[in-house]
């Protein structure tokens, strides 16, 4: 976009960027304290792509600094934020439209649109020099994951996935406690999830797929397929319940794995799996229900040793599939609907979503004998203000894509082997690949639909 003259004033914006959008001076982003980086007495510009539902919590959260604008494909979903945020003008169908108009205008972008864009959105940003908040999961295919952490890299941009919990200070307290040996070395962890199973299982809508439906006015169908292959319009996803429809979304253990594996991934430095087995719930079947993701799954994954700990086995259980109670938890004590149960050679230690919330060492009596550490690492005071105050002053978010990208990877290769169940796949991460069921590979880089691509650093 060419640079407005300097008569140009803040409340006025640049003609052409989408119906209804007029003319608006930003500051470029080079001025402030050097290319890329933004003085702490300045504003961060913060352009918002998907601005409904999550979307638009990283709209809230953002909103002290300067909103440059928004992009959703969806008026409907978006009406909400548009209302509450009216002073930003700038609105689009399509990010790319946003991005090629205000290039020069932004700072730094967040993703809060269906799993299946994540990847187009954020590497358009990235590559332009912007700074991205992407809700989780970071991609919908693993080589999109590759892709985001390698443009990251390249780019030297500051990137969070958002996984709410892992600027909790719970999650820096177990982290505290595991490498204090509190419960011992740890060679087995059960995450699990109960939440919202209706949302996940959608077996019982298949038989709709037969109806046709009109594409609302207020939403661009085409756009919010992105590169996702073509399917007819249907409210059985837009804008609900997409995380259900393997297309779209992930299923459970992409929607909540970053939260729930989180505080294992960070403690043990678990890295990538060798090996993950899936089983599922006997009304699922494969062949007929590759679209949608089962009632109930149950992931047996398997990390080798690294450095100072040894192997670990790591079990997912979701839907109507439930972990084992602990032998040593008081009867009169429940295990969370959603959380992780980490085993130890000296104890046990339970815990909830989004950052260990509510961990203990179980039974209590262990926990009240224990003697917790100093605090070593650094708390926070939220997700976005962690990103926002990272490129403020040049270091580098939490869970930035260098640590959200293998977190994510794990959810993915889980979602590859729910598509055969009982099959064990080996998982050979430097070559990106199934290396004995070849059949699985075709989900770790699946096509685009024409007119779309992803771009390379």
């Amino acid at each position: 976009m060419e640079n407005l003259p300097k008569t140009t004033t803040r409340r006025k914006f640049v003609q052409g960027a989408a119906a209804g959008v007029t003319t608006f001076h930003f500051v470029p982003a080079h001025v402030f304290g050097g290319k890329g980086r933004t003085s702490a007495n300045e504003k961060i510009n913060v352009a918002c792509i998907g601005v409904g539902n999550r979307g638009g919590s990283s709209v809230r959260a953002c909103s002290k600094e300067n909103l440059v604008a928004f992009a959703d494909v969806d008026d409907k979903v978006a009406a909400g934020t548009y209302k509450k945020y009216g002073h930003v003008k700038a609105r689009f169908k399509d990010f790319r439209v946003m991005l090629d108009k205000l290039e020069n205008k932004i700072d730094a972008v967040t993703v809060g649109t269906p799993d299946h864009t994540h990847a187009v959105a954020a590497s358009n940003a990235m590559l332009r020099g912007k700074h991205v908040y992407c809700e989780k999961p970071l991609a919908h295919s693993i080589h999109e994951v590759r892709t985001l952490m390698n443009i990251a890299k390249k780019k030297k941009v500051i990137t969070q996935l958002g996984n709410q919990g892992h600027s909790s200070s719970r999650i820096r307290m177990f982290c505290e406690w595991i490498w204090d040996g509190a419960i011992g070395n740890v060679h087995e962890v059960h995450t699990f999830c109960n939440a919202f199973p209706h949302v996940y299982s959608q077996i019982r809508h298949l038989p709709k797929l037969a109806e046709k439906h009109k594409v609302p006015a207020h939403l661009n169908y085409d756009l919010w397929l992105g590169p996702a292959q073509h399917k007819a319009y249907s409210p059985l996803w837009v804008p609900w319940n997409w995380r259900g429809w393997m297309p779209f979304g992930t299923g459970c253990i992409g929607d909540w794995a970053c939260h729930v594996l989180d505080p294992s991934m960070w403690a043990l430095d678990l890295g990538a799996p060798s090996s993950v087995v899936a089983e599922v719930d006997k009304a699922y079947n494969p062949e007929k229900h590759a679209d949608v993701y089962p009632p109930g799954v149950k992931l047996t994954y398997q990390f080798p040793a690294k450095g100072k700990r040894g192997p670990v086995k790591l079990v997912w259980f979701d839907g109507n599939k439930r972990p084992p109670r602990p032998d040593v938890l008081e009867k009169k004590r429940r295990v969370p609907g959603t959380g992780g149960l980490v085993y130890g050679d000296k104890g046990v230690i339970m815990h909830g979503s989004h950052g260990a919330g509510g961990a203990r060492i179980i039974p209590e009596e262990k926990m009240k004998a224990y003697k917790p550490p100093a605090e070593k690492i650094p708390r926070v005071k939220s997700h976005h203000w962690d990103w926002l105050e990272a490129i403020r002053t040049g270091r580098q978010a939490g869970s930035n894509f260098g640590y959200g990208g293998p977190l994510t990877e794990i959810a993915l290769i889980g979602a590859a082997a729910v598509r055969f169940p009982g099959q064990k796949l080996e998982w050979d991460t430097k070559a990106m690949k199934f290396t004995n069921f070849s059949a699985a590979n075709a989900l770790v880089n699946p096509p685009y639909r024409k007119g779309w691509k992803l771009p390379i650093a």
